[in-house]
């Protein structure tokens, strides 16, 4: 069976308006039980590769839970995704997902939005179920 494209563009854009709104609790409905949430960056300086998080789905719903005990920016963010490519792998039950993230904030006192950050989001969906689901986000 070929993957919904559609269905598989649309998880990806609902996850970054889920994140825009604060919705969490939406965000973690999209993921699959077996969840994983990973940020890595690249440091030229060391010339290596920095995982900065790494959980799954019960440390990210933690994480969210203890988000209004942080002193942290109220900026809101605007995350800009475009989906590149949809790839299924062998087993037919996931396919891989590359898409490019922009992410715009703009500030509480004034209103300026400026650039905030540039990346991409290396998914694996599961199409196991009538709705692709979130496996895995390395970011």
């Amino acid at each position: 069976m070929q993957p919904d494209r559609i269905a598989i563009e649309e998880l990806v854009y609902r996850s970054c308006l889920a994140l825009d709104a604060g919705d969490f609790k939406g965000y973690l409905a999209l993921c699959d039980d077996g969840f994983r949430y990973t940020v890595t960056a690249h440091s030229p300086e060391i010339r290596k590769d920095m995982v900065w998080l790494d959980h799954d789905k019960a440390e990210m719903q933690l994480l969210f839970n203890n988000l209004p005990r942080h002193n942290s920016d109220h900026s809101p963010l605007a995350r800009h995704a475009n989906v590149y490519t949809v790839e299924p792998p062998a087993d037919g039950k996931s396919v891989a997902v590359v898409s490019t993230l922009q992410v715009y904030k703009t500030t509480l006192d004034g209103g300026a939005s400026e650039l905030f950050a540039i990346g991409r989001y290396l998914d694996t969906v599961s199409v196991e179920t009538a709705a692709p689901r979130l496996m895995k986000r390395i970011v």
